[in-house]
């Protein structure tokens, strides 16, 4: 029934019924009055709806993970559910032991077919960037390869199958890769280029880690702990000492040292412990989880709810601060669908990784990584849309840069820029900290600070410690905007 003035109402005369109202129209009225009450009560449940959702958002931090490809964005976002979602990364440590095994087996089947071209006489494929030769006599005469690799070949043959296995038991949150050309871009801001693409390299590929992780995301929710598995284990134990000889067999690391291929740090770190890895009871640790490669498409969210810490709560919560955490595909082949995640974004940790700049993109072996990687934060510190995002930078990768500093690679041999500088890890860290820091200065359409971590995201222990620090950062500024502090 809808609203019915008083006799001494102004508007009682207005809305009352007609004195000669049959029947028919009365009913036809009332009817009319009823749907209209309907519309009005439907209008206040959405304005108070509204009211209630943006309530709610205040207490949610969106958290974006950029950089290019290879940069760390997942393993960040590893740091941080294993440290504040702990319950889901306990269900889902499992499902990593079959994504480690991918990768040791992925990264054998690499290196036989690099001992098969070898072998075949196949020419390696030239680099701009490494111009490493096998000048040494002795290095020439110990890369020759022997029966002994052949029988090695063979025996690790087995390999094969247990990768299709294996990518079949991960395969019910499988991708399939984008067609073979595809336009690039540089920032997610540009317009995708037609005329500009990329042949990708075959890799294989999941939505998202919830879809294979978790055995009952699962088709039939198949266990890790099922036949198939013990079979794949089984498989892969008989071959570990024919995949540690190959391994640490000075002509192959000398043929992947002659074909400039750096299989990734990934690779080494499991292939360096294949007598745990390869064992039939062998159980995944914290530091496999993140070290582990699956690659995934798409965007990743995740949330996490922080209870704990004298920044967490809002006034008047016990629920706690909620981050949703957006992982993105760094690739410039992904980058124009960045753009619609901006929206309302509180904040964005930029991952740079310090240890690339003597490599080329991936994707085009034309443009340097180090050269990307500012392109692409230019274009985050300088967007208008951006312009209130709080900024984090990680400066990633430096275990990798000491590595090749150690190694006699100068930096300023790739880098002009770099002057005579002391070619040490603290100096070109600082340099690189100075770069971006002024990039961000001088582009940002509005005063703001940005905050620069050294990092080795591979490292849990460090990598802890400065997550704290930027959760109680993101979360105090947060507060400060509420006008909760």
């Amino acid at each position: 029934m809808g609203f019915l003035p008083g006799p001494t109402d102004p508007f009682y005369e207005l809305m009352r019924p007609p004195i000669d109202e049959t029947p028919a129209q009365k009913t036809a009225r009332l009817k009319r009055e009823l749907d209209d009450q309907r519309v009005s009560d439907g209008i206040d449940e959405d304005i108070k709806q509204d009211r209630a959702n943006k309530k709610k958002e205040r207490k949610i931090v969106k958290v974006l993970l950029l950089g290019q490809s290879e940069s760390g964005k997942s393993t960040t976002l590893k740091n941080f559910r294993m440290r504040y979602a702990q319950d889901e990364w306990k269900r889902e440590r499992n499902g990593w032991r079959a994504v480690v095994q991918l990768n040791i087996v992925r990264s054998i089947i690499t290196i036989l077919k690099v001992i098969e071209a070898e072998m075949n006489g196949d020419v390696p494929a030239d680099s701009e960037d490494d111009q490493t030769t096998l000048n040494d006599s002795n290095e020439v005469e110990a890369m020759k390869f022997t029966d002994r690799h052949q029988l090695l070949m063979i025996r690790l043959a087995p390999l094969l199958g247990v990768e299709a296995d294996l990518k079949r038991r991960l395969g019910a949150g499988s991708e399939p890769l984008p067609p073979a050309a595809t336009p690039l871009s540089a920032t997610p801001f540009d317009t995708r280029d037609i005329g500009t693409n990329v042949r990708r390299k075959q890799e294989f590929s999941v939505r998202s880690w919830k879809e294979v992780l978790l055995p009952e995301a699962r088709e039939g929710g198949e266990s890790s702990s099922g036949q198939g598995s013990d079979s794949i284990s089984s498989t892969i134990s008989g071959c570990k000492d024919d995949m540690k000889a190959l391994w640490e067999d000075k002509a192959v690391r000398l043929a992947l040292k002659r074909r400039r291929l750096q299989l990734n740090d990934t690779a080494g770190f499991f292939l360096n412990d294949l007598d745990r890895i390869a064992a039939r009871n062998y159980t995944v640790t914290d530091d496999d989880i993140v070290r582990a490669r699956l690659r995934t498409v798409g965007i990743q969210e995740h949330k996490l709810i922080f209870r704990q810490g004298p920044w967490d709560n809002p006034r008047g919560s016990q629920s706690g601060w909620e981050w949703r955490i957006f992982d993105v595909g760094g690739c410039r082949t992904t980058r124009a669908a960045w753009l619609p995640y901006f929206d309302n974004v509180n904040v964005i940790i930029f991952l740079s990784p310090v240890s690339v700049f003597d490599q080329r993109l991936e994707e085009d072996k034309t443009v340097n990584r180090l050269e990307d990687s500012i392109i692409l934060w230019t274009s985050i510190c300088s967007s208008k849309l951006l312009a209130r995002t709080q900024l984090i930078l990680f400066l990633n990768k430096c275990d990798l840069l000491r590595r090749k500093l150690k190694r006699g690679i100068q930096v300023k041999q790739y880098l002009p820029s770099y002057g005579d500088r002391p070619n040490e890890v603290i100096t070109v860290v600082k340099y690189f900290r100075e770069k971006f820091k002024d990039i961000q200065k001088q582009h940002s359409p509005e005063s703001r600070s940005v905050y620069i971590y050294p990092t080795t995201v591979t490292d849990t222990t460090a990598t802890g410690t400065t997550l704290e620090t930027v959760r109680d950062g993101v979360l105090r500024e947060n507060l400060a905007a509420s006008q909760l502090i």
